[in-house]
C-alpha cells in the first residue's frame, strides 16, 4: 500500500468529473487501499479519488472513532435523500478550512463495495454529510463552493498564499 499525494484547493483538477468504474479488479482493490492509508494517515474521515488525482468514482469513508468501519462506494448514486441538516464540514484538500454547509440529514446510497459487489445503504447524520461530501468531489465540486463568493475568495486566497510559503 502507499500514502497518495492529495490535491489541495483551488488545484483545477479537483474540478474534474470522475468516470464511473467499468470493472472491480485488481487496479480499483489497490486504489482503495491506498486511499484508505492515504485517508487514515491524513488523518480523515473520508476521501474521494479525485483528491489523490484519480479520475474515477470510488470513495472510501470511515466515521468510527477506532478507525475499524472501512466503507467502500464505487459508483455511488444517491437514490433517496429527505429531511436537512447544518454541518461543520472541512476537507483534506482544503486543510484548515471548516465551514457549515446544509446538506441532506438522511440518505439511501446504492453502490458497489470493495469486492465489486452492489449494496444499498441507509444513512444519517456525520456518514450522510460525509457520502454527500465525497460524492460532491466525483462531481468536480469542493465544499467550498457552498459557501458565499466572499468566502470562497478568502479560502482561495489563504489557500494561494500556504502553497507559496512552502
Amino acid at each position: 500500500m502507499a500514502i497518495l499525494d492529495i490535491l489541495n484547493y483551488p488545484d483545477p483538477r479537483l474540478h474534474t468529473v470522475a468516470a464511473p468504474v467499468k470493472t472491480v479488479d485488481a487496479r480499483i482493490r489497490r486504489l482503495v487501499d491506498d486511499m484508505a492509508e492515504t485517508m487514515y494517515a491524513a488523518p480523515g474521515i473520508g476521501l474521494a479519488a479525485t483528491q489523490v488525482n484519480v479520475h474515477e468514482q470510488v470513495i472510501v469513508i470511515d466515521t468510527s472513532e477506532d478507525k475499524r468501519d472501512l466503507k467502500v462506494f464505487i459508483n455511488p448514486r444517491i437514490v433517496n435523500a429527505c429531511g436537512k441538516q447544518q454541518y461543520e464540514e472541512g476537507c483534506l484538500s482544503v486543510p484548515g478550512v471548516y465551514e457549515t454547509v446544509t446538506r441532506a440529514e438522511s440518505i439511501t446510497v446504492e453502490a458497489l463495495g470493495h469486492d465489486g459487489q452492489p449494496f444499498t445503504l441507509d444513512a444519517e447524520g456525520l456518514l450522510a454529510v460525509c457520502i454527500q461530501h465525497e460524492m460532491d468531489h466525483l462531481l468536480g465540486k469542493v465544499f467550498v463552493e457552498y459557501l458565499s463568493p466572499l468566502k470562497q475568495s478568502r479560502i482561495k486566497n489563504k489557500m494561494k498564499k500556504r502553497q507559496r510559503d512552502r
